[in-house]
């Protein structure tokens, strides 16, 4: 579904990206693991159009979109949660996820998704009117993830969706992420919690100063010993 080959991305004269080759397929979870600095966000800007790939090539169902303005890209059906969340924060709940529809037209579809989002997050259901930069960090979490279902994506990009939260509502994340691939959303994970993103997914590849250094299933990645050192502790 969305496949990067030999992606070489730079800041300046900072080689950030070296020849990143990597597939999501249609219906899986895949996590993107790496320290800081890793160059994990600089693969979701990449990815968004927000930083252009200087050689390589990016596609997604099979058309290039390395090259494409960032509205195409999301038009296409790929959806960014950002890392840090980056809701709109002087707006209201319902306001943010509005946003999240930008590019829909109003009608039943766009009624049921929303639906859909105060289904998977009960608590912005009952925060419609209520500013989001007033909410808890888990609520602007959830608030960043629903403004992205709105915008009915195929594949779902999530750039360390864990980050801040207590344990309970890191857990509570990853159980949605697991329900929103359950309802047919592909999800491209970016997360720094190596034992959480792991168990979730089908496949994992680990990031080392902007290379691609390790690739195999979610369960073997959880018992390799790089991994184990790197990203578990053990």
């Amino acid at each position: 579904m969305l496949e990067l080959e030999g992606v070489n991305t730079y800041y300046g004269p900072t080689h950030a990206l070296t020849d990143v080759s990597l597939t999501v397929n249609r219906g899986e979870i895949v996590a993107l693991l790496g320290a800081n600095a890793a160059g994990k966000t600089t693969t979701m800007k990449t990815i968004f159009g927000l930083v252009r790939p200087r050689s390589g090539t990016i596609t997604f169902d099979g058309k290039r979109i390395d090259g494409h303005p960032t509205s195409d890209i999301v038009a296409s059906g790929l959806a960014l949660v950002p890392e840090a969340r980056r809701i709109f924060s002087r707006m209201s709940v319902m306001e943010n996820l509005q946003m999240g529809a930008y590019i829909r037209q109003p009608g039943p579809e766009l009624d049921a998704d929303l639906e859909r989002v105060f289904t998977l997050f009960p608590r912005l259901k009952e925060r419609t009117a209520q500013v989001g930069g007033t909410l808890s960090g888990g609520e602007q979490q959830m608030l960043a993830m629903g403004r992205a279902l709105m915008t009915k994506p195929r594949l779902l990009c999530m750039d360390e969706p864990s980050m801040g939260l207590s344990p309970i509502l890191v857990q509570t994340v990853f159980d949605i992420i697991q329900e929103i691939r359950a309802q047919g959303v592909t999800v491209f994970l970016v997360e720094q919690n190596a034992f959480m993103a792991l168990n979730i997914a089908d496949r994992g590849y680990v990031l080392q100063q902007g290379k691609i250094v390790l690739t195999d299933t979610g369960k073997n990645l959880l018992t390799n010993d790089l991994v184990r050192r790197a990203y578990l502790g053990g």
